[in-house]
């Protein structure tokens, strides 16, 4: 079985973004699928395995959860503007920058001066796989809608979501399953702040949203698998495995949702794609 959480969060993460633009739905109706379906799946499993937390952990679980929403908007809004082959691999190089730069100089990882440098080392190699991925030929139809420097931007600054959400656990001592529940609660608080805010009430009640139950759905299963390859593989092989995901919606976005780039782009994202996951392989690893 161990094998089978190894793989299983790839498979899921990286068909998620797929998923994601085959509902043909705005990205508030996304958003809140994801969140609503999430919650599903976790209260299942608050039931079933009963772990227990305390109400310190539950809140900052849950600021967790609302962090994510914040990034997973710009990830949504971005597989709009730019699609999911271009959005991927950036999104993930600034995810693994941030947290790794977040584990150095808030968690004291990279202790001796050889992980630094190799760590520093692997950060260079994310930074250049997502400039290289993000290369296009002037004029070259991508079905891109927008400015692509504002959504690039757009994605930096909600990435910072991310960041925390990733930084959160790690200051907690308790398993991941049992922060599963208060996270998926913080996602739908901030989802629903959201809608509010913006004003998309009708969100709640369209169709488009409900049907997007299943990319929660998914997200669960890659989110648990995970966290079960973490206690059966370890920390380290458990992540590196689970980058492989921004290789399966690259390739996928090409495949399946019909994402074109000119020769010269696919050789470059193919480059960033190996240099992103080698630059993972070298930050966790140290």
């Amino acid at each position: 079985m161990r094998y089978l959480w190894l793989f299983l969060p790839a498979i899921g993460w990286g068909i998620l973004p797929l998923i994601v633009m085959k509902t043909n739905s705005k990205v508030v109706n996304q958003i809140f699928g994801t969140a609503v379906g999430t919650l599903i799946i976790s209260i299942f499993v608050m039931i079933i395995l009963r772990p227990s937390l305390s109400v310190t952990t539950f809140i900052m679980a849950a600021v967790a959860g609302a962090m994510w929403i914040v990034g997973q908007l710009g990830q949504y809004t971005a597989y709009q503007r730019i699609g999911v082959s271009q959005t991927m691999p950036i999104s993930t190089g600034l995810q693994l920058v941030g947290t790794s730069l977040v584990g150095v100089f808030i968690f004291g990882e990279w202790a001796t001066t050889t992980a630094r440098i190799a760590g520093f080392v692997g950060i260079a190699l994310l930074i250049v796989g997502a400039v290289l991925t993000s290369i296009n030929d002037h004029g070259e139809a991508n079905n891109v809608h927008g400015s692509k420097a504002t959504t690039l931007l757009m994605l930096l600054l909600t990435t910072i979501g991310y960041i925390i959400y990733n930084a959160i656990p790690r200051a907690l001592t308790t398993s991941g399953i049992a922060i599963f529940f208060p996270e998926s609660v913080g996602m739908v608080i901030g989802v629903l702040i959201y809608i509010f805010a913006t004003h998309r009430t009708t969100a709640l009640r369209e169709p488009a949203s409900w049907r997007s139950l299943i990319i929660g759905f998914v997200f669960s299963i890659a989110s648990l698998t995970y966290i079960l390859s973490v206690r059966d593989n370890g920390v380290n092989t458990a992540f590196v495995v689970s980058q492989l995901s921004v290789v399966i919606s690259t390739l996928g976005g090409f495949i399946f949702l019909h994402e074109r780039k000119s020769k010269r782009g696919y050789i470059f994202t193919s480059i960033g794609l190996v240099l992103i996951v080698v630059g993972a392989i070298i930050t966790s690893v140290f």
